[in-house]
């Protein structure tokens, strides 16, 4: 047994208590050195509290942690970094109004100049392939944009504890390899990691250890390259995630058609659309893969017309000309759009769940404008009940959720309009396998129910098991279209790099298709 002076990190009997609920129930960890530690449970199981007490960004209640064999109380992350623990976040603390040099310089040693720090960014960027601009602005970034500031600003601080938080949803499978390879060779020179993915297969491939929470306790502790996805599966939400029925395909008529779209970017950091070409059918699932930053942002602001530039003809939804059209348009022709930012844009942050209904639906809203409160409430918690979400109750603040079930909130909102097209971002992003499983299942049906959808994700696995058809976007341009039964994960990260032979325009599947 290894005795606590051998241990880079030991947690005892951490509690944490919210109004309402117990977020840290007696908690017990404990990581070596130079030894990658999974840290794996569905949403709200405590994973994150967890991770900030550690980094001193919420103080326990109750028990003790020991860092180096030393018992430590860290007060704040600050004195986290000086112990020689970083963490990127799932939900970043950036500030939007500076560059991301600034942004990383906040967090080191005075001493550092600007320009050092410059620098640095560009040396570990291109030595982990994680694209980032020191120069840019932070509010003229994608979210995956911003991951990817993050984790070069935990590895500028040189950690012995380096806590990572979904790290792989904004990069293409070869970076993923490559980001595994340095954090093996981390952990080779005795730095510890803890390391938080939804995705099981990183898990069994990369850590060597893994402890399971679920309700706020530990219910085991495994060595998961001796498990499988399933019994991991069990040993987080109790159960295995069910099985999704892909129907065979009988698409209708297009829903959605995009025709030479091409638009300069209103961020001058941004990419511009070049000749986008896209057909979206009735009872079909279009996925577009990418890495983050390629362009997935404006296409979205085009289609969901939070962007209304488009120029005549080349953005049309139910065969209307919709380029010039608002959101609430487009709504009133049944499209209904799904944000990658879940706080802030997809929901008000300090509104109720029932409030943040009224942000795309209005069938609570009687004549004269007048809001039916009891209806809305009725039909927040019905949400509630269906997608599983936990909270407490409808009029719970947005803010008050964990990022998976605010994602099952608002993904249940727009799926329960009973739109006709809906178009959906990163749509199970940092959500854990059973909700996963759930929000693709709600999809399928959707789509089976002659619902035209079009999901943008960076989780290849996702996009393999619920897409009928895939492109990919590179640099603002789209690939050709790409049945699902032809793709495969090379094939796909090969056309991540823009490298496919033909643009979608001339793709004559796809053409065969829309004319069907």
């Amino acid at each position: 047994m290894t005795s606590p002076e051998n241990l880079r990190l030991e947690l005892t009997g951490i509690t944490k208590r919210y109004p309402g609920v117990v977020a840290n129930d007696g908690v017990s960890l404990s990581v070596r050195p130079g030894e990658i530690h999974a840290v794996l449970g569905e949403n709200g199981a405590g994973k994150s509290t967890l991770m900030k007490v550690i980094y001193g960004a919420t103080k326990p209640d109750e028990g003790t942690v020991r860092f180096n064999g030393q018992p430590v109380h860290v007060r704040n992350p600050q004195e986290a970094r000086a112990l020689g623990i970083s963490m990127v976040f799932q939900h970043f603390s950036l500030f939007d109004t500076i560059t991301v040099a600034e942004n990383v310089w906040l967090g080191l040693d005075p001493s550092f100049s600007l320009a050092r720090v410059r620098e640095s960014i560009r040396a570990k960027a291109g030595e982990y392939g994680l694209d980032v601009d020191p120069e840019r602005p932070v509010h003229t970034l994608s979210v995956g944009e911003m991951q990817r500031v993050e984790i070069i600003r935990a590895l500028l601080t040189n950690p012995q504890l380096l806590i990572l938080d979904e790290p792989t949803s904004v990069l293409t499978p070869q970076a993923v390899e490559k980001l595994f390879v340095v954090l093996r060779q981390l952990a080779a020179e005795g730095c510890s990691i803890l390391y938080i993915s939804h995705k099981l297969h990183e898990i069994r491939e990369l850590c060597t250890a893994c402890t399971v929470l679920r309700g706020g306790k530990v219910t085991g502790v495994c060595d998961p390259r001796e498990e499988s996805n399933a019994s991991l599966s069990r040993l987080m939400i109790g159960a295995e995630p069910p099985e999704l029925t892909h129907r065979p395909l009988h698409a209708g008529e297009p829903v959605l058609q995009v025709r030479s779209l091409t638009l300069d970017s209103e961020d001058p950091f941004g990419t511009a659309l070049a000749d986008i070409a896209l057909t979206v059918r009735a009872g079909e699932v279009v996925g577009i893969a990418g890495v983050s930053g390629n362009g997935q942002g404006e296409l979205l602001r085009a289609l969901s017309g939070e962007d209304v530039r488009a120029p005549a003809g080349s953005v049309q939804v139910g065969g209307q000309d919709a380029g010039a059209l608002g959101p609430a348009k487009r709504r009133a022709l049944g499209l209904h759009f799904v944000p990658e930012e879940r706080l802030g844009r997809g929901a008000v942050p300090t509104l109720s769940l029932a409030q943040n209904l009224l942000l795309s639906r209005r069938d609570a809203v009687g004549a004269g404008g007048w809001v039916r409160v009891g209806a809305l409430r009725r039909q927040a918690a019905d949400i509630i009940a269906r997608y599983k979400v936990k909270a407490n109750g409808p009029d719970a603040a947005a803010k008050s959720l964990s990022g998976g079930n605010l994602q099952k909130f608002i993904v249940g909102r727009e799926i329960e309009a009973k739109p006709k097209l809906l178009i959906v971002s990163q749509p199970t992003w940092g959500v854990d396998v059973g909700a996963s499983a759930q929000i693709r299942g709600e999809i399928l049906a959707l789509r089976d129910a002659g619902c035209a959808v079009l999901v943008v994700s960076e989780e290849l696995e996702e996009l393999f098991e619920i897409s009928d058809r895939l492109h990919v976007i590179a640099k603002g341009r789209l690939s050709p279209s790409l049945d699902r039964a032809d793709a495969t994960v090379e094939r796909i990260g090969e056309w991540m790099s823009g490298l496919w032979s033909e643009p979608a325009k001339n793709d004559k599947k796809e053409t065969a298709h829309a004319a069907a």
